[in-house]
């Protein structure tokens, strides 16, 4: 094991503890095949599942996994046409999911998250709604508080998303925020999730690479 490695391992576990203390369970694992196996072992038989807009989900290869396995499943797709429904009423399914999965724009070493969406629909099924919550992070998305985390996603996270997603937006073309007000602004809804209420809902995996944005 690198330095590295072991440096994030030491400060996951310290994050998992306080997690804990805020009614969410956590757990460490130490690369994307890891973390995609350990996601997957939380997924009943012919549960419905949505997710939210993440690259993370993506790049450790769950999502791939889960729409090849879609007989095995009931997935809530919202890039796919769903005849016979009015998009309230996808959007319906959606937030009553059995489980949603997501990653998190920001964990603090306290273990509380940080989320800064444009629609709200990704913090809204985080808030309540889906029985459980399953949030995949890289260890790069780690920062020492909530002020921390606000400032992660604007100027490292949302800018490059604003490339990948075309918003044109100030952050789209200077690389930074500039707390705009533009059409197309993807921080609207700003969600700091500090304790579950129902203990367990919210599951974190942290892992031992770099993910997402």
């Amino acid at each position: 094991m690198s330095p590295k490695e072991q440096n994030y391992e030491n400060l996951a576990e310290g994050i998992i503890e306080k997690l804990a203390h805020r009614n969410m369970e956590g757990y460490y694992c130490k690369d994307r095949e890891e973390a995609n196996a350990k996601a997957k072992r939380f997924l009943t038989p012919d549960c419905s599942i949505s997710w939210g807009g993440s690259e993370t989900i993506k790049e450790i290869g769950l999502l791939d996994d889960l729409l090849e396995a879609e007989g095995e499943y009931e997935l809530f797709d919202r890039t796919k046409p769903h005849p016979g429904m009015t998009e309230k009423e996808f959007y319906g399914k959606m937030v009553t999911a059995d489980f949603f999965l997501m990653s998190t724009n920001a964990i603090t070493m306290d273990g509380e998250l940080v989320n800064i969406d444009g629609n709200g629909n990704r913090v809204a099924c985080l808030c309540n709604g889906p029985s459980n919550v399953i949030i995949i992070a890289g260890m790069n998305k780690v920062v020492p508080d909530v002020k921390s985390g606000i400032a992660r996603v604007q100027n490292i996270a949302a800018p490059p998303n604003a490339v990948r997603l075309q918003t044109n937006t100030p952050c789209m073309e200077y690389g930074r925020c500039t707390e705009c007000l533009a059409d197309g602004c993807m921080c609207c809804h700003t969600v700091v999730t500090r304790m579950s209420r129902t203990p367990g809902r919210i599951k974190v995996i942290l892992v031992g690479e770099e993910l997402g944005y």
